[in-house]
């Protein structure tokens, strides 16, 4: 076992992990956050996306233990201090851009990192950016026009591919 500590979050957090631990492990089975969803164990789905250092990262791919010492953002953390909806959440929910909402956690992630580094992306960009993501109900068409709309754009004119 080794012991790892990263801030999650914005908290500090501490546990021990076997060598072989996935950070969607960690996540999931010792802090219990499970917003992080696993869907394939093989980093093609992107539900398990989580933010390490600011960068949108795949945990399922990923030693716990890698993350020693670095900065962990999940979709717990996404939402305002007051609880509310982010402003990506509350497009997806706008747009109806989840069905079963299992991709949701990943999609959101992903398109968190996309608006930090593109705040004005195009239709093409932001599918582009999905293309590690897998939603298996929607189409993937509302979640592209939340996206948009996080990003502040007029969606009316976005068409159906």
């Amino acid at each position: 076992m080794t012991k790892v500590t990263m801030t999650i979050n914005g908290k500090s957090v501490a546990g021990d992990v076997g060598g072989n631990t996935l950070l969607s492990s960690f996540l999931r089975d010792d802090l219990r956050l499970t917003g992080t969803h696993i869907g394939c164990d093989t980093s093609q789905c992107g539900a398990c996306v989580v933010h390490v250092n600011g960068r949108p990262v795949k945990s399922c791919t990923m030693f716990a233990a890698e993350a020693e010492g670095a900065e962990v953002s999940t979709i717990e953390g996404q939402a305002n201090a007051d609880g509310s909806l982010n402003v990506i959440q509350q497009a997806f929910q706008d747009h109806h851009g989840l069905q079963c909402g299992f991709c949701t956690p990943g999609m959101v992630m992903t398109a968190a990192a996309l608006l930090k580094e593109n705040p004005k992306p195009t239709v093409t960009e932001v599918r582009e950016h999905l293309e590690g993501n897998i939603c298996r109900c929607t189409g993937y068409h509302n979640i592209v026009k939340a996206i948009m709309a996080a990003s502040g754009q007029d969606v009316s004119a976005i068409a159906a591919e």
